[in-house]
């Protein structure tokens, strides 16, 4: 039998002015998670260095491969010095061209694997490439799922896929307002503000397991990071533009992901099988 429950942490750090910055703010949420006994913690897309695209309050720095290798290093360090998991969106070069992709470090500073963003929003075309292969990564004994950003708003096969393979909690990195023009909520899941909240009620109960949502910290925020339960339900956010870190408990026995498993490609005739996407 496996275990019950996880405690984990989600970060909502405003911009980092610069990879240091970045890397010292992750260690300084680490070393709260750590305090709290959080056994993983889950940054917003591409935080090291920055999000390239329109919604974004500051250009990050130009890429620059060996920086991003030396900041992936420093963070391995910070997660073995406070043994604590840590999943760091950051972006990577490969043959293609520049991922947005998330690392898995695990509390003993190994890497254990990424995720990288498959569905790429429009908007990202002339900065990012996209992955094309899906993974399930496991932290104390219980298996996750990522998807990242507009992946988990408009693609629910990329959460559907982790889940059907008994992930009990796909985090969600990700990237809202920033421009100036984003419409923050009157308050958590606002029928009048954008869609965003509304998708990661759909993507926790259409599934049954955990939604976990990383966003920044951003004047103009349009959705609080935010844990959401098998049954749809807000566990606990934080109010936007706060620069916080959420710790909460995941009750396992809740993560059945009894709608991942009922689902029948079969009878859509078309031969499509929809469970391996």
């Amino acid at each position: 039998m496996g275990p019950e429950s996880l405690r984990i942490g989600l970060a909502s750090p405003r911009v980092a002015a610069t990879r240091e910055d970045g890397v010292a703010t992750v260690g300084r949420f680490l070393a709260e998670a750590a305090a709290r006994g959080a056994a993983i913690v889950c940054f917003p897309e591409t935080y090291l260095p920055g999000y390239r695209g329109p919604v974004f309050p500051a250009a990050p720095p130009p890429p620059d491969q060996g920086a991003q290798e030396r900041t992936l290093q420093s963070v391995r360090e910070l997660a073995r010095k406070h043994r604590v998991a840590a999943i760091v969106p950051m972006e990577w070069a490969s043959p293609a061209g520049l991922l947005n992709l998330a690392f898995v470090v695990d509390a003993d500073g190994t890497i254990q694997g990424y995720q990288t963003k498959n569905q790429i929003a429009p908007e990202e075309e002339p900065h990012y490439v996209p992955g094309d292969a899906r993974r399930l990564f496991e932290v104390a004994g219980v298996p996750f799922g990522i998807a990242i950003c507009h992946e988990g708003w408009r693609y629910p096969e990329t959460v559907r896929w982790a889940a059907r393979r008994g992930a009990a909690v796909v985090f969600h990195p990700h990237v809202t307002g920033g421009d100036g023009r984003g419409t923050v909520p009157r308050y958590w899941g606002d029928p009048d503000a954008p869609y965003y909240e509304k998708a990661m009620i759909a993507r926790a109960v259409e599934n049954v397991i955990y939604f976990a949502s990383a966003n920044f910290a951003l004047p103009d925020q349009e959705t609080a990071t935010s844990l959401i339960a098998p049954d749809g339900r807000c566990v606990a956010h934080i109010p936007y533009g706060e620069e916080a870190l959420l710790v909460a408990d995941l009750d396992l026995r809740a993560a059945t992901g009894w709608g991942a498993r009922r689902l029948a490609p079969e009878r859509y005739g078309d031969g499509a099988d929809l469970s391996a996407r």
